[in-house]
């Protein structure tokens, strides 16, 4: 299910349309990183490389999702002893 968001990043009023899950996660990572979603979305839209902010937006979180990953794998793998 699609979202449209009316954001505001740095000022700048804008909207934004994203699957819900991504809200989700996008809600989810600015609290750990103790954060408001407008700043996180304002990151997100300084270091972007597309033009498409939504777009922008779902590589962030994909790419935040595996670092996590790989995070958890670490630390699983050093706790195995053999």
């Amino acid at each position: 299910l699609i979202e449209k968001h009316s954001i505001n990043i740095m000022g700048h009023r804008t909207s934004v349309s994203q699957e819900k899950a991504f809200w989700g996660e996008l809600k989810r990572i600015a609290k750990a990183r103790d954060i408001t979603l407008s700043d996180l979305l304002g990151i997100i839209d300084d270091e972007r490389t597309h033009d498409n902010l939504s777009s922008a937006i779902r590589l962030y979180v994909l790419e935040y999702l595996k670092a996590e990953l790989a995070k958890a794998q670490r630390e699983v793998l050093g706790a195995i002893v053999i």
